[in-house]
């Protein structure tokens, strides 16, 4: 039987305990909110994973939850509204809370997007009638191939993979479609809290399950000196926690890490997105059009290596989306995602698209391409990994929200079935494990649409033309029914070859009309941190000297490049005929992408979350 002491209202106790910290929640419908189902209290600081200083004595306010969420992304919504449908259609209680550190739902997701609706109508069949963000079918599709900056050949759509067919598929943003799945979860008893950041992972001491999350302290200077307006974080506490941060959160690592639930499964690949939304004449606009382009600026020639490849979206009244992913298994450490993806919108099958328009926003993120032979062990004591976070992207397809939302509800179903069978719901909860949850996964469609693809990704190893030939074998022909497996067993980073073995690329100067400087382009993301605080970017304490001894002189310091907002830099200085340089870290500008804790050399970069609300600020993203 699920039970949980009623005692006051979660969103006033979290919303005063915000009042306290002096930020704003930023929740939406508050007067929806019915579900009074949380007993707050204060403690002092259990095992945890990570402290962020020494605060071993200070104690914070405690909320309990039957479910907590991390991460009020799709697969996280879902879940928090399929354990809410399952809890009202039973009429029991049930308290469920998402955790966001977006200032808003929705201010931190980026994607393409064009949405399949598989999973949708299967968690909120009456989406139309509920008034869904979705309202541009695809009308048509078109693949192109760039040969260079000019010329390009369209391919036969007979001969795309199936999965790259958009029939029944709809352009949308993805960051207002999680606004109104935020709108949903809220009506029907989710406490949903932006703007307050899951920095920690609580386990219990005694099994070592997991037992909630910890939110970020507040009001700590830059040395590390309490502000005036300092405030512990917030521990919420639940039976069981679903990690939804997407691709590279913190705390999912830090599980994975916990519980070895990458044991079994190869090392993770990604892709960093670059992409901005434009404001274009009628004219120029196709609503519901769709194109992806491979070839030019990324593979110059059919054995180029380098994967990656373009999208452009036409999206009503009247944007376009447009980007370029980028593999961070690249190979050259000249290569600057950021400027490819500028020289790559002045190729005149783009720049017709976006003639005399205006870009209105800009952003980035990384995603897993690994795909089904990367995905981890999903479950451990106390809670499980859904979405992006597991690594539940179809590259092939480009799309990862439906495959997300359906784990989520997965998840949900499988967490509810534990938590309902409870015998003693006066004993103290011992940490369970959601089994079920993985074995219902891998028996689902998405393993089935993951696993037919499963070696696509690496058959571009060999270069575009025998990639493109194996995608064509793999998708029309095999349908992962080969018996051999491509396995990745290196990391990007690793996957960076020397400067001196590589050539510099001359990118042209920008236009300021098509094409920008960076700094300029990252004022459109609205990302904003809190200045005097902690940097959240921190340099391994164990590599300390990787900067200065490794990565500037052996690879010519590419995290001045692969970074999508300018935040690392060198001060170079000649010290009597030698050279040293001095790594420079611009946290503010940070748009929460996680690309460089992938592909730093040696990976030493530490990514950790700054306080809540900083960051980008999406709304059409």
């Amino acid at each position: 039987m699920i039970t949980m002491l009623r005692v006051m209202p979660a969103a006033r106790v979290f919303r005063a305990s915000a009042r306290r910290l002096g930020v704003s929640t930023g929740t939406q419908n508050h007067a929806k909110k019915k579900n009074a189902t949380t007993h707050m209290k204060t403690r002092a600081r259990l095992f945890s994973s990570n402290a962020q200083s020494d605060e071993s004595a200070t104690e914070r306010d405690v909320m309990d939850y039957d479910v907590v969420t991390v991460g009020a992304g799709p697969a996280g919504l879902a879940a928090a509204i399929r354990l809410k449908q399952l809890a009202n259609a039973q009429n029991k209680e049930l308290s469920v809370c998402v955790l966001e550190k977006g200032a808003e739902v929705g201010a931190h997701i980026l994607s393409g997007n064009v949405f399949e609706p598989r999973a949708l109508d299967e968690l909120i069949p009456d989406w139309r009638e509920k008034g869904a963000p979705i309202d541009t079918p695809v009308t048509e599709d078109a693949f192109l191939i760039l040969y260079d900056d000019k010329k390009s050949v369209r391919l036969p759509n007979a001969l795309l993979p199936p999965q790259q067919h958009n029939d029944g598929n709809y352009v949308v943003s993805l960051s207002q479609l999680v606004r109104w799945l935020g709108e949903q979860a809220e009506e029907l008893g989710v406490d949903i809290f932006p703007g307050f950041s899951a920095a920690e992972v609580l386990y219990d001491e005694g099994s070592g399950g997991v037992v909630g999350v910890a939110t970020r302290d507040v009001g700590i200077s830059k040395d590390g000196s309490k502000k005036s307006n300092y405030q512990p974080g917030i521990e919420l506490r639940g039976k069981q926690t679903i990690f939804a941060e997407g691709a590279r959160g913190s705390c999912s690592e830090a599980v994975m890490k916990k519980f070895d639930l990458r044991a079994a499964a190869d090392v993770q690949t990604y892709g960093l997105g670059v992409k901005e939304v434009w404001e274009v004449p009628e004219a120029n606009f196709k609503p519901g059009f769709v194109m992806h382009t491979l070839g030019w600026p990324l593979q110059t020639g059919p054995l180029d290596t380098t994967f990656g490849g373009s999208f452009l979206y036409h999206l009503k009244p009247n944007l376009v989306l447009l980007g370029m992913v980028v593999g961070l298994d690249y190979e050259n450490p000249y290569l600057n995602p950021y400027k490819e993806f500028q020289r790559w919108k002045l190729h005149p099958d783009i720049l017709r698209h976006i003639q005399d328009g205006q870009v209105i926003s800009y952003g980035a993120r990384v995603l897993n391409e690994g795909g089904y032979h990367a995905i981890p062990k999903l479950t451990f004591p106390g809670g499980v990994l859904v979405g992006c976070g597991a690594g539940f992207l179809n590259a092939v397809k480009i799309k990862g929200s439906h495959t997300a939302i359906k784990s989520g509800m997965v998840a949900a179903e499988s967490i509810f079935q534990i938590l309902d069978s409870s015998s003693d719901p006066n004993a103290p909860p011992v940490p369970q494990e959601a089994t079920a949850y993985q074995d219902s996964m891998e028996s689902s469609w998405v393993y089935e649409e993951l696993k037919a693809v499963r070696n696509v990704h690496a058959g571009f190893s060999k270069g575009l033309a025998p990639g493109l030939a194996y995608a064509g074998l793999a998708t029309h022909v095999l349908k992962g029914r080969e018996p051999w497996t491509f396995h990745n067993t290196v990391s990007d980073s690793a996957k960076s070859k020397k400067a001196a073995a590589c050539t510099p690329i001359q990118y042209p100067k920008n236009d300021g009309r098509y094409t920008f400087d960076l700094l300029t382009n990252l004022q459109r993301s609205g990302t904003y941190h809190e200045g005097d605080q902690p940097v959240h970017l921190r340099v391994k304490k164990e590599l300390t000297d990787v900067p200065g001894r490794i990565s500037y002189p052996e690879y010519a310091g590419p995290e001045q490049r692969f970074c999508p907002a300018g935040v690392y830099e060198y001060k170079v200085e000649d010290e009597g005929g030698k050279e040293s340089a001095e790594l420079i870290i611009n946290a503010q500008n940070c748009v929460h992408c996680k690309c460089c804790s992938i592909k730093m050399p040696e990976e030493y970069i530490e990514w950790s979350v700054p306080e809540g609300g900083g960051g980008p600020s999406y709304t059409v993203m």
